[in-house]
């Protein structure tokens, strides 16, 4: 016999919310609870066979837990998970136990919830000012979100990030890096005003977060333990390219730490500090010139669109044509890489994109965060992040890159 679900009052939600916020959240929560209902349905059929020796089930239906509420973004959820009546035992004599992958025993917000918390403390909301925050965006009922959970939520943080900053990389290989320093407002001690954030292309293309570190201006002996310290955690192979803006710390410390790892120095801040130096007037004409080099489908047209550009603008704007001739080489690295990595090859785009919100808090708390407190968040923030970054174009060719075949202009050259 079938037991029957228990019935959730689903319109207790709060009265304020539109037509369509209500058939959402109606629909939302009888999904949860069907998807719960036939997570522990196909638990028990999988252990159907195991029995005792007079026969019985082992693993059997045994009620539902109180209804509870889920607080998510279309607000508070009421759910009753099934219990589950496990008797078996593993080889220690421990008894085994049903945990549902879409409810633990202890959940009380959505992974959204838990999102939107650190993204709200680095846009400037203090810790007492988040209860308040959050019943305008999900709701008036927003239980369990004190100023006290948040401040407990942060030391969990607190504590995950500084797990993950001594995992081990053993084992691992990054065929390219993205590097770069994001300068914030937040306070942080000893005089250091910028996070050192590192990430890297796996084998099979698949983007991670590396290292997230506190520096002092992006200088060289930052980096250097940044980099350093990756390397003793197990990353034993440096990359083959490295992608980064102009700061010159790191440059002096690559060298230090992976000898053998190219330079590509990002396109899109390289632009930004050439135009800087000329008229605004001049800058929609420098920009389409700019864009001919790195745009162009050879090296060769690349360095014809090069030295186009220094005899055309070095006369009246000296400074801008400097600033872009002394990094020719290393603009164009990407060269000798499959051209279906070029776009991602070109700029720090990967770091910036997913930063760009974290650029910090706002003057209202100015000075006011810790380091360990806004390490955290910004940790929390990339994590999110990380898991809809997509994976390389062409990421089959990096096996190539790893042994060592030639690229000519994007294009494999035959052995």
């Amino acid at each position: 016999m079938t037991e029957a679900t228990p019935i959730i009052n689903i319109h207790q939600a709060p009265t304020t919310r539109n037509a369509l916020d209500a058939v959402l959240y109606e629909g939302a929560a009888k999904l949860l609870q069907v998807a719960i209902e036939a997570e522990v349905a196909a638990y028990i059929e999988a252990h159907a066979a195991e029995r005792d020796e007079e026969g019985h089930r082992l693993v059997v239906r045994n009620g539902h837990a109180p209804v509870r509420n889920i607080q998510s973004g279309l607000g508070p959820i009421p759910v009753s998970r099934p219990r589950v009546d496990d008797r078996r035992v593993d080889e220690h004599g421990n008894r085994l136990r049903f945990e549902s992958s879409l409810l633990p025993p202890y959940l009380r917000r959505s992974k959204s919830i838990e999102e939107l918390l650190p993204w709200l403390y680095l846009k400037g909301i203090s810790t007492g000012d988040f209860s308040e925050a959050l019943q305008a965006l999900v709701g008036p009922d927003a239980p369990g979100l004190s100023a006290t959970t948040i401040v407990r939520l942060k030391k969990i943080w607190e504590d995950d990030f500084a797990t993950w900053s001594k995992r081990s990389l053993a084992g691992k290989r990054y065929v390219y890096m993205w590097a770069d320093g994001i300068h914030c407002n937040v306070r942080l001690e000893d005089g250091k005003p910028c996070i050192l954030v590192v990430m890297g292309a796996t084998e099979d293309g698949k983007k991670e977060l590396v290292a997230v570190e506190d520096g002092v201006r992006e200088s060289e002996q930052s980096w250097k333990e940044v980099l350093l310290d990756v390397k003793a955690r197990g990353l034993e192979t440096g990359p083959e390219l490295i992608i980064a803006d102009g700061a010159l710390g790191l440059w002096k410390a690559v060298p230090q730490v992976w000898p053998d790892a190219r330079h590509q120095r990002c396109w899109f801040h390289k632009s930004g500090n050439v135009l800087n130096k000329v008229p605004k007037s001049v800058q929609p004409k420098m920009k389409d010139a700019l864009h001919e080099i790195w745009q162009a489908e050879t090296r060769d047209d690349a360095t014809a669109a090069f030295d186009l550009f220094v005899s055309k603008f070095e006369a009246k704007y000296s400074k801008a044509t400097a600033c872009l001739e002394k990094d020719r080489d290393e603009l164009l690295a990407f060269y000798d890489f499959p051209a279906e990595h070029w776009k991602h090859l070109r700029t720090t785009n990967p770091i910036e994109s997913t930063f760009a919100t974290v650029r910090l808090r706002t003057t209202r708390t100015k000075g006011a965060g810790s380091r360990a407190a806004c390490l955290a968040m910004v940790f929390k923030l990339a994590q999110a992040a990380e898991r809809k970054w997509r994976k390389l174009d062409g990421h089959a060719l990096l096996g190539d890159i790893i042994r060592g075949v030639i690229f000519k202009d994007g294009i494999k050259v035959a052995a």
